[in-house]
């Protein structure tokens, strides 16, 4: 909620960021004629190694590389590798000119800092939030992986078969990964050889489909074969997943 201003009319942005373990967040002012008009983060994955400069280097040539405008002042928490490359990058002609400056005290120092402050804030409130969905998704696979005692369950497929008073039977096939519905894998099946309420044939049918169907590539949703199967029923529809399979 704090407003910066200064006298100086100025346009520039402050990149400052927060890291933990592999996740981290790059946080961005946008000052313009002197006045904060806006900010905007980033989520990113690091790699075992990487630097505060690697990070601030790569969120750089990243964000900045391609965009319309770019100011005449980066204020940056950690110097830049090779500075002088990319400010000559960012600047693209020679009536513009783009500094990279890593300041190390006064005003702009304190708008750095406050910057990597809401960065801070930002991955505290994200990790918090992860850590939530996790629980939900893959803590509950774990559990279900204990209660039938088996181990890396990555993708699951639920079916079920519904009917309007006995006719135009239809059945859905619902995915998940990790815990997470892959909604761009939903399918769903019109019965094609089943005529009446029959739903041990209309589930061998489905799945018969399901597990012969020829593969279009990987993103087909049915380039990959599920880990564990669900259904809606009992021992029987049970026994015809099995003799499918």
């Amino acid at each position: 909620n704090q407003k910066i201003t200064t006298h100086q009319f100025e346009n520039r942005d402050i990149i400052a960021y927060a890291e933990e373990g592999n996740d981290a967040v790059v946080q961005v002012f946008f000052v313009r004629n002197g006045k904060l008009i806006g900010r905007e983060h980033f989520y990113l994955t690091t790699v075992p190694g990487d630097t505060g400069k690697d990070i601030i280097t790569s969120f750089i040539k990243q964000y900045y590389i391609g965009t319309p405008f770019i100011p005449h002042e980066l204020l940056v928490q950690e110097e830049v590798e090779e500075p002088e490359l990319l400010s000559r990058l960012l600047s693209r002609n020679q009536n513009y000119t783009v500094k990279i400056v890593n300041p190390k005290k006064g005003s702009k120092e304190k708008l750095v800092e406050l910057a990597a402050k809401n960065a801070r804030n930002l991955l505290e409130q994200n990790k918090e939030k992860y850590r939530r969905e996790q629980r939900k998704t893959v803590g509950a696979v774990h559990e279900i992986e204990e209660l039938i005692e088996i181990e890396g369950i990555h993708r699951m497929e639920s079916f079920d078969i519904s009917n309007t008073n006995g006719y135009e039977s239809v059945a859905s096939m619902i995915v998940y990964e990790d815990g997470k519905p892959k909604r761009n894998n939903y399918r769903k099946f019109k019965i094609k050889t089943v005529k009446g309420p029959d739903d041990y044939a209309s589930m061998e049918e489905v799945l018969t489909r399901r597990f012969t169907h020829e593969s279009k590539g990987e993103f087909d949703s049915f380039s990959r074969f599920p880990d564990l199967i669900l259904m809606d029923g009992g021992r029987g529809q049970v026994n015809i997943a099995l003799k499918v399979l």
